[in-house]
């Protein structure tokens, strides 16, 4: 045959369009003709108890805004300050020209407040994840996750030349089934101290003692634990008194801290390592100068203001005893994520639209972000709800979990 036909016939068998997929991708539109789309609405205010949205007030009830400090005239004025001296940005990574000096005033107090030699801030908290794990996660090592972990856990460890295993949610028992499979290989355990999408927090005592067994390593990440859990709102590990035994904290600022970014805390020595290989650090433009002074401003306000905490604790019981009292299923929740389980995605979709009507902002979760089924309301409170708006929920649930047939 002429080579040329040859080349031809080759060329048309494996040609194929990248973006087909993109273009096959129905699914999201066909939400959006239905009218019952939920992701990626616009608002038009500030992170407060009542948004803006389309012009219309609505209570939210979908963000992490846990202590309500991301509108607080502190923190505001912190980063407003920040910026009219070293202004909007670094031009450059923390490994270069782009670690300020209150970068380094930020690590010291954050290492202070989680009780940790050292900390290292990074300009998101996915990124912290991502670098931190597969920095100290090599082709010899293990790393062991919940298999409800955040996603940038996930993608941490495939990002990571070790081998990846997973326990069952929150089941002690099963990490150290998995654990006893590991033959001696430098491990690394990461779970989340509060679960974000369930609410609840992990058995953090059992699994310090199953990883001391072990003789290996643990990660907790902190993310909606900071600012809300412990006595003074250290996190899960304060919680449970586990300050010292936890090895290594993460926390993302973009919850009770106010801002956007993330950090590491631990030793001096593994913290420093993580500084020259996370390459998520090395490679990523520095935090900007206004996310670092809120976050720090932050920090006061949570030392400084205890009652804040008592607040969202307070909403938080009125809430998950208000859902249990109309009768909706809202699963282990112990925290300020109480999340309302409605079974089906379609049905999941409606109901947040109906809410909307209602004036109430929530989010929703369906798979593969909960096990298919389970689709979910998931609310989130912050210390600045008022009574008022709170019984304003109940009742907009009320009424469209009647009206879905969920509730009586």
């Amino acid at each position: 045959m002429d080579s040329k036909l040859v080349q031809a016939s080759q060329m048309a068998v494996t040609k194929k369009d990248l973006f087909e997929k993109c273009y096959k991708f129905t699914a999201a539109r066909d939400l959006m003709d239905r009218g019952i789309y939920p992701f990626f609405r616009v608002i038009e205010s500030a992170q407060d108890p009542v948004v803006i949205m389309n012009g219309r007030k609505m209570i939210m009830v979908g963000s992490n805004n846990y202590l309500g400090l991301t509108n607080h005239p502190k923190v505001k004025e912190a980063a407003i300050e920040a910026v009219k001296k070293y202004g909007t940005g670094c031009a450059g990574s923390r490994f270069l020209n782009g670690t300020l000096d209150i970068h380094v005033q930020l690590e010291e107090k954050l290492a202070r407040f989680m009780r940790k030699e050292a900390a290292l801030v990074f300009s998101t908290g996915f990124q912290v994840n991502l670098g931190v794990i597969s920095a100290l996660v090599g082709k010899d090592d293990i790393v062991v996750i919940d298999k409800m972990d955040h996603a940038s856990i996930i993608d941490g460890c495939r990002l990571s030349f070790g081998e990846v295993k997973k326990f069952k949610h929150n089941n002690p028992q099963d990490l150290d089934r998995v654990l006893t499979e590991n033959n001696g290989r430098g491990c690394l355990v990461v779970v989340d101290g509060v679960f974000s999408m369930e609410g609840d927090i992990v058995d953090l005592p059992a699994v310090y003692e199953i990883t001391k067994k072990h003789g290996v390593r643990l990660m907790v990440d902190d993310a909606h634990g900071i600012g809300v859990l412990g006595a003074t709102g250290r996190g899960t590990a304060e919680h449970y008194g586990l300050e010292q035994e936890v090895d290594l904290i993460m926390g993302t600022y973009s919850k009770s801290l106010a801002s956007i970014g993330g950090f590491i805390a631990g030793s001096k020595e593994v913290i420093h390592y993580i500084k020259h290989f996370a390459r998520s650090l090395i490679f990523s433009a520095s935090p900007p100068p206004a996310s670092i002074a809120a976050v720090s401003a932050a920090i006061d306000i949570i030392e400084n203001e205890p009652e804040r905490r008592e607040r969202l604790w307070k909403n938080t019981r009125k809430m998950i005893e208000g859902f249990k009292n109309l009768g909706f299923e809202i699963g282990p929740t112990q925290t300020p994520i109480v999340p309302v389980i409605v079974g089906e995605d379609a049905t999941a979709f409606t109901f947040v639209k109906m809410l909307e009507a209602e004036g109430v902002f929530a989010n929703v979760a369906v798979s593969p972000a909960v096990p298919p089924g389970k689709a979910l309301i998931r609310t989130s409170y912050m210390a600045t709800h008022t009574d008022e708006h709170l019984n304003i929920v109940l009742e907009a649930f009320k009424k469209v979990g009647r009206a879905l047939k969920l509730i009586r």
